[in-house]
């Protein structure tokens, strides 16, 4: 039986590209770099989630992603590298700005307050992932917020849960239930923790044989039938 959820936020609660490509385009026009292009929004994209997958190895720190994605797309363009810490400052902000709910998730988690306990579990950095909590209203509904920035470590490193499970107290870890978008992040993560996962997988894209995977939904609805 589930008695806890742990949450992740970005693309599987709320979509993050829908926020990201209103922040890049916002940020352009304050910044006078002129028109950010749909193409242009999919190489940074590209570039982000090289960035971040490499975090998730244990090959860069936080700081080197976030200065380094805007450096390498700000030099395939042509635009001013320098630029690169305080773009990456307003943008941390800019993030919060663009709320986008995926499948009314909001009332989902309001639907499940007081059946189990529920936890947001993000790799995002304080500054974006507390406004967006806040704005969204999702930040209240929750039992606790884990952010790996405030950790010290980032999912899917066993130590990320660890910490996360010592905040919690103890509880029977087969009751426990991760649910994101991310296969390197949030399922194998879970894998790691040895808690069930719950791949939120709205596109369909094939299982890999790699991930042992308890749940793949396309509907966060589809948790409801999980509890």
């Amino acid at each position: 039986m589930i008695h806890t959820i742990l949450w992740d936020v970005d693309g599987t609660l709320l979509d993050f590209h829908a926020a990201e490509y209103a922040a890049i385009k916002n940020l352009f026009g304050e910044f006078r770099l002129g028109e950010c292009t749909e193409e242009m929004i999919l190489r940074y994209s590209a570039i982000n989630d090289g960035y971040w997958k490499r975090l998730e190895r244990g090959e860069v720190t936080k700081p080197q992603v976030l200065l380094g994605r805007f450096r390498d797309f700000f030099g395939e363009y042509g635009l001013d590298t320098s630029l690169a810490e305080e773009f990456n400052r307003s943008y941390q902000l800019a993030l919060g700005d663009t709320i986008v709910f995926r499948d009314d998730c909001l009332e989902i988690i309001r639907s499940l307050r007081g059946k189990v306990k529920q936890y947001v579990v993000s790799n995002g950095t304080v500054v974006a992932q507390t406004k967006k909590l806040r704005l969204s209203g999702l930040g209240e509904l929750m039992d606790g917020i884990f952010l790996s920035e405030e950790l010290g470590v980032e999912k899917p490193n066993t130590a990320f849960f660890e910490k996360v499970f010592a905040a919690i107290g103890d509880t029977d870890r087969s009751g426990v239930l991760i649910v994101g978008d991310s296969l390197t992040s949030d399922i194998r993560g879970g894998m790691n923790a040895g808690i069930r996962t719950c791949w939120y997988n709205p596109e369909g894209a094939p299982v890999p044989e790699e991930y042992s995977i308890d749940h793949v939904i396309g509907d966060l609805h589809e948790v409801l039938a999980l509890i």
